[in-house]
């Protein structure tokens, strides 16, 4: 997965709390194994006025200028909550959005969002109103979030956050679970190679 220290980015106003993982990415469109092409449905039934995606819903933030290329998502709490949909950061990831700042999360989904390189960061209720208040005076107003100094940087404001020392050197490094095996590829053929025979028999 691609790594993350610092990032700066258009930071779009999503103003809605419990936001569920159907709604991120319904389940008509989970057909496929592979992680891309989810982008395209992402928040469908706000994004769209009809099934068939050929119609933007105009009142959409993401389907307005200049938030269709922000990259932090700012919502209200209990973001993501429901099921237990991998594709929810899939299709987050997939559309061009590396962070998520809000209240609260779903914890199903914060730690599929961390093990794929979605930042997920969470700030107290009266730090999030004052960013919303913040962007909504300044329409495509950036923020910067930092793994290195674990800051969010918003509107001449500095907000720290918290996060778990393990996820935080995986997201700043780029490894998913993948990589952190293969961080132990000397140990594991070691360990292989001591394994007796009929241990590596398919019966």
């Amino acid at each position: 997965m691609e790594a993350l220290k610092t990032h700066t980015g258009i930071a779009a106003p999503f103003d809605a709390a419990n936001v569920d993982t159907d709604q991120i990415i319904p389940k008509q469109f989970l057909l496929a194994v592979d992680r891309k092409g989810f982008g395209k449905h992402l928040f469908h039934e706000r994004r769209y006025l009809d099934a068939a995606e050929t119609m933007e819903n105009p009142d959409f933030v993401l389907n307005r200028e200049p938030y269709r290329k922000s990259s932090i998502l700012v919502a209200r709490s209990n973001f993501g909550n429901g099921s237990s949909r991998e594709h929810a950061p899939w299709a987050l990831l997939d559309w061009g959005v590396r962070v998520v700042i809000c209240e609260s999360f779903g914890d199903i989904f914060k730690n599929n969002a961390l093990g794929n390189g979605l930042l997920t960061v969470e700030l107290p209720e009266a730090q999030i109103s004052e960013i919303f208040d913040a962007l909504y005076a300044n329409p495509g107003m950036t923020i910067t979030v930092s793994l290195e100094t674990m800051t969010v940087e918003a509107a001449g404001k500095t907000y720290p956050f918290a996060l778990d020392p393990f996820r935080r050197r995986c997201i700043m490094e780029g490894l998913d679970a993948i990589s952190l095996t293969l961080e132990h590829e000397d140990e594991i053929a070691v360990f292989e190679a001591k394994r007796p025979d009929w241990a590596n028999r398919n019966e």
